[in-house]
């Protein structure tokens, strides 16, 4: 399955491994196919992005049209349709606290804004809150300032040099939530915290833990009740799923700013926004020109990227994809419960249409352990695409995937189990 040999240096591969690299030539729905002749269930959504499955008619056909008229201009200063069109559906979509929508290219990038938004807010109010508070095993994606933001460890130890100090809470584990509520009381109550950013309900990348809509509900009060900026990463859990449509939902609550990528497109092209309340944008707000809000990209907004975006929303608008999401929660629930008889792994969870188990492991745990190369090569001889992380096993399909290919996921995962 591997492609021939390749200059590309591709992102969280040791290529000192020589492990295969399949090469895909094109991709429908949940299945990918391969340039060898296989068809490959993409049970990860191609690491979160795809919601609505590969190549959907309607956002391939709204990328094809824009293309033909056009492609890319200057964001600064000008504007151009499918871009006001994204925002008008996103201002629609979106709680209506949240008025002002900035476009830029990543989840990451989309982080970098927030935290500067937060910072310049404070700064134009001369009020010196600097410090960003930050829960443990968070992870926010992989430039300077998101790096800052996340766990620190292996990812970013070379790095170490180049990231600012945060504020940190631990995680709410279960029964220890107070701990949690009690340490961002502290932080908030010291009168330099700027602002407080959370992956809600779920951290991702920190191994798919979940935690109680009730201590994201709290963590928001007590964020409101000392004026600490509330920053909702939403940039894996947002576009259903968590079951909703933004995971902030099933807490009631609405952050101060939110960050949105990957589904944004259906996943179909790189896109990021983030969203702020009105107190934000007039903080920055001014006849001087030396107030405004310094950043931006080349590709910011891009029109072909936003046309993807526009479908998208539409797709949301016109068609049932909550119905869809509703029932494929069910069936991954149902699997987690039936592979529950067995004995091999532990901490069986499910949120929306995530679900997770930790295989039990001779290693030492974390995202290197041995184990989780095994387990990617186990499933990758039976076509399915599953990136373990460490011995944490999820599925994050499209929200298209059919009933057989989420039984031969689920048998694939249960075949493991007992193997490992």
């Amino acid at each position: 399955m591997s492609a021939p040999a390749s200059p590309i240096w591709h992102p969280f591969t040791q290529h000192g491994l020589e492990e295969p690299v399949p090469l895909v030539t094109h991709a429908e729905g949940a299945l990918l196919h391969t340039a060898e002749g296989r068809t490959v269930i993409d049970a990860i959504s191609s690491w979160w992005v795809t919601t609505h499955g590969h190549c959907h008619p309607r956002i391939m056909a709204a990328v094809a049209a824009q293309a033909q008229r056009l492609d890319q201009l200057i964001f600064a200063g000008w504007t151009h349709e499918p871009a006001e069109a994204v925002a008008a559906g996103l201002t629609a979509i979106m709680p209506p606290e949240l008025t002002r929508v900035f476009f830029s290219d990543s989840g990451s990038t989309s982080v970098e804004v927030a935290l500067k938004m937060a910072l310049g807010y404070w700064h134009a109010r001369g009020e010196p809150r600097h410090r960003i508070v930050v829960m443990e095993h968070s992870y926010h994606g992989d430039t300077i300032g998101a790096m800052s933001v996340g766990a620190r460890g292996v990812f970013n130890r070379p790095y170490e040099p180049l990231l600012f100090d945060v504020g940190r809470i631990p995680f709410p584990a279960a029964g220890a939530e107070q701990d949690t509520l009690d340490a961002l009381e502290a932080l908030c109550r010291g009168g330099d915290a700027a602002a407080l950013i959370v992956e809600p309900l779920v951290l991702g990348a920190g191994g798919m833990l979940v935690y109680g809509p009730e201590t994201l509900r709290a963590m928001r009060e007590i964020c409101a009740s000392h004026g600490v900026l509330f920053i909702a990463d939403e940039v894996m859990t947002a576009w259903g799923r968590t079951g909703t449509l933004l995971a902030c939902e099933q807490a009631g609550i609405v952050p101060d700013i939110l960050c949105l990528s990957k589904g944004l497109t259906g996943g179909a092209l790189p896109l990021a926004v983030t969203m702020a309340t009105e107190p934000i944008f007039a903080a920055h707000w001014s006849t001087d020109r030396a107030r405004m809000f310094f950043h931006s990209s080349s590709y910011t907004a891009n029109p072909v990227a936003c046309a993807a975006a526009a479908a998208n929303l539409a797709i949301w608008r016109e068609e049932p994809v909550r119905t869809g999401i509703e029932d494929l929660s069910r069936r991954q629930a149902a699997w987690l419960e039936k592979l529950g008889r067995f004995c091999h792994f532990d901490n069986p969870r499910a949120l929306g249409t995530i679900a997770a188990l930790d295989v039990r492991s001779r290693g030492e745990g974390g995202y290197l352990d041995d184990l989780a190369p095994r387990l990617m090569a186990f499933f990758r001889e039976r076509d399915v695409l599953l990136r373990p992380l460490g011995n944490t096993v999820y599925v994050m399909p499209p929200y298209c995937i059919t009933d057989d290919q989420l039984d031969d996921v689920w048998n694939a995962i249960g075949e493991a189990v007992i193997s490992f």
